[in-house]
């Protein structure tokens, strides 16, 4: 059950990526809109999530986990009848602008509940020594369905959306009947409340992980004008073209985790640094690549990457403090995602109207910075 729910989460992401590029533009939207939609939305998630994360800890992992996954379903209702209402010309303009951000950070205000609970229910029921192999191969499984399941867009545009929202509202039902309370209690636990960013245990997995996602963010939030401009594709077919990319990706960051999280015992810490330079290497690829096949590949070395990486930041972080910790620093490592994603976005929209190429290269030199950062942390520690 728990699997399904971290699946979930994971489809929920994903999916909007290769629909909401296309269908913004069609909705008459800027590139900047456009990312900025996801950018308000994720500084939402970065600013409530570690809340999340504390409340578990107190209130229990089942019962904000389900706030999360309801949530979720009612919040992308929400944004599918406002896309509606702009694909049908019934809002347009600043109005549709301004009612997407807003239905955005009320879907992100709720759904937030659901990773951090998830996360901190896998700390629960796993020993230290398996830590890392229980973070992100279920949320990576989730975004191989969410990016196939955009490919329904060349039957009916906003059709993967609506079933998300439905499958998010099943996977609650299901969470509701079958998931038991966590094994830990977590009503013992009051030093999680003391945990922040700056706490010297954790403050360079936060570093890490806001770079990291920042320079992800950047390329999942562009990389849809890349293909459709470049491809001169429709909207539909720049969902299912972008959403294959996407399913490649997941599939490599899954057979990453799989083959090389779960089968050799690395450090988290050396995870991240064996990543770095393969993400450099899609990145370039990105930038000086102009057909499909090698755009669709340097996805596929992405997400490669990207499934040793996230699984080494959450599991450091979750290690680096003790039991009574976890929730807190659940929220807190969950929180640096969205943080990416509410920088990435705006600066990658901004740049990719001023050229498409400088995006990816400036992608690629985060991810040179953050590999000398790990260095460094590795050497002083």
């Amino acid at each position: 059950t728990l699997l399904a729910c971290l699946a979930i989460m994971g489809v929920g992401f994903s999916v909007l990526f290769p629909i909401l590029t296309p269908v913004g533009r069609q909705l008459g939207l800027n590139e900047l809109q456009i990312t900025s939609i996801i950018a308000v939305s994720s500084l939402t998630v970065f600013l409530v999530t570690p809340k999340w994360g504390r409340l578990s800890d107190r209130l229990g992992r089942k019962l904000i986990l389900l706030i999360g996954l309801f949530g979720f379903s009612l919040g992308t209702f929400l944004f599918n009848i406002i896309l509606e209402l702009g694909l049908s010309e019934k809002l347009s303009g600043v109005n549709l602008f301004l009612a997407l951000l807003l239905a955005r950070i009320c879907h992100a205000s709720i759904m937030s509940a659901a990773m951090p609970a998830a996360t901190a229910y896998m700390a629960d029921i796993t020993d230290v020594g398996s830590r890392t192999k229980g973070m992100g191969a279920a949320n990576n499984l989730g975004s191989i369905v969410g990016p196939a399941l955009s490919g329904l867009a060349t039957i009916s545009l906003l059709l993967p959306l609506w079933l998300v929202g439905l499958l998010a509202f099943l996977n609650g039902l299901l969470a509701l009947r079958f998931l038991p309370p966590s094994p830990k209690r977590q009503k013992k636990y009051k030093k999680s409340f003391r945990l922040r960013y700056s706490d010297s245990r954790i403050l360079p997995f936060m570093i890490a992980g806001v770079a990291l996602f920042t320079g992800f963010a950047i390329v999942q939030q562009t990389m849809g004008f890349r293909f459709q401009d470049l491809l001169e594709l429709t909207t539909a077919e720049t969902s299912a073209v972008f959403g294959s990319a996407l399913v490649l990706s997941a599939i490599t960051a899954l057979i990453s985790q799989v083959f090389v999280v779960q089968r050799i015992k690395i450090e988290p810490i050396s995870l991240l640094q064996i990543a770095m330079p393969i993400l450099i290497i899609a990145f370039l690829l990105m930038a000086f690549s102009e057909t499909r096949f090698l755009l669709t590949m340097a996805f596929g070395i992405m997400g490669f990457g990207m499934g040793l990486a996230a699984p080494g930041l959450m599991a450091g972080a979750s290690l680096a403090v003790p039991a009574e910790n976890q929730g807190a620093v659940a929220g807190l490592a969950a929180s640096c995602g969205p943080l990416g994603f509410t920088i990435g976005p705006v600066i990658g929209g901004a740049i990719y109207q001023l050229s498409p190429m400088a995006t990816y290269l400036f992608a690629a030199s985060i991810y040179l910075s953050l590999s000398l950062f790990l260095i460094r942390i590795k050497r002083s520690g």
